[in-house]
């Protein structure tokens, strides 16, 4: 039984909590989080994040009316599409990517699984348009509704002072952004014992994982922990060997006909979610540089257990996949194919015992905070 929308009821306490503890503020964030970082043209106001909830919520904005941002981002899937592998469009349209939260995504500084996209912001405007999944073929249709819509009229009037043909897809984009920005979570157990000193709040078997992830698992080089704060990214691109690994004989010709794409005016956003083999090429399709070849932006474990299944591709399907995986130098178990050439260099066997395996995934378990649990589907 799913609980009353996320909308009317989960994003609204979770935005008035953050109004009232005073936006972009210290206090403001849970325990375990830095400041939101907010640019410095598009502040945060209440009527622009009330806006942009909206928005994000509004399945008109698709080709056929049943695709919203939120289709893929559900605040009841802890903002993820999970069980999907791969999201689902309109028409059910399947693309070639697992859909990452949106939890926290404040704290990025690029977007997409490959960083094609600068910021909150820029990301906003694309699924909107792109064939396997919102469907439009202009933001035409998009700006009539917002500038007719009588709630929609009052919202961006009160958000950023304008009405009519003066509302451009700029003020959509800032104010999608800025409901976005109030979707953070910390307070984790592992928040709570690690930052907030309580002795009791993370288990035995978790506190023996986060040895682990610090240690021998050097899960931490990757997935930050710092001395007040975890954002658990280092908003870098790594090659892991997920995906990768099963087309790395095709790498040649593929990557050189990708450019060859790209020069005459391919769409980088377009194809990434069209072929499930240039999807793959990661941060390559947007760089154009060899040495990023299979790599993908490092996600944050908070709320993780909630988000399965894993990877850019969606083909690990539990947390202890994903640690055997590493575990293995980048191969999963009974993968036929090899480690790819252009896995980063930081990869390699970790020799970790099943308890140890266990310990690590009961340490991610604990990254969970209450507030996103409790608002999950039951």
């Amino acid at each position: 039984m799913r609980r009353i929308g996320w909308t009317k009821n989960a994003s609204t306490a979770l935005i008035a909590m953050a109004l009232g503890a005073g936006i972009g503020s210290a206090a403001a964030e849970p325990l375990g989080l830095p400041p939101v970082p907010i640019p410095s043209d598009n502040p945060q106001t209440p009527e622009k994040i009330a806006l942009g909830d909206k928005l994000f919520h509004d399945q008109r904005f698709s080709i056929d009316g049943t695709v919203s941002c939120a289709t893929c981002h559900d605040g009841a899937k802890a903002f993820t599409d999970s069980p999907l592998k791969t999201s689902q469009g309109h028409n059910k349209l399947t693309g070639t990517r697992n859909a990452p939260t949106v939890l926290n995504a404040a704290y990025f500084t690029s977007m997409f699984w490959d960083g094609r996209s600068s910021s909150l912001e820029d990301q906003s405007q694309f699924p909107m348009v792109n064939p396997v999944e919102m469907g439009l073929t202009d933001h035409a249709p998009v700006l009539k509704i917002v500038r007719e819509d009588p709630a929609y009229v009052e919202g961006f009037k009160k958000a950023f002072g304008k009405s009519g043909k003066d509302v451009s897809l700029e003020e959509v984009k800032k104010a999608i952004a800025a409901f976005e920005r109030t979707v953070i979570s910390g307070d984790s157990p592992f928040d709570r014992w690690y930052f907030g000193g309580d002795a009791n709040a993370m288990s035995a078997q978790a506190k023996r994982g986060f040895d682990v992830f610090i240690g021998q698992g050097r899960c931490v080089s990757c997935h930050v922990v710092e001395q007040t704060q975890a954002l658990f990214t280092d908003n870098k691109f790594h090659n892991i060997g997920v995906g990768i690994n099963r087309i790395q004989s095709d790498i040649p010709k593929l990557a050189g006909e990708f450019l060859k794409a790209k020069s005459a005016g391919a769409d980088v956003d377009k194809a990434v979610l069209a072929d499930p083999k240039t999807s793959d090429l990661g941060r390559f399709a947007v760089t154009n540089a060899f040495d990023e070849i299979g790599g993908f932006k490092t996600s944050t474990l908070r709320n993780i257990a909630l988000t399965a299944p894993y990877m850019h591709d969606g083909s690990l399907k539990t947390l202890k996949d994903v640690v055997k995986h590493y575990n293995e130098g980048g191969k999963s178990p009974g993968d036929p194919f090899p480690v790819n050439p252009y896995l980063s260099g930081g990869i390699r066997p970790l020799d970790l015992t099943d308890r140890q395996i266990d310990d690590l995934v009961s340490f991610l378990e604990a990254l969970t905070s209450p507030s996103i649990a409790a608002a999950q589907k039951k």
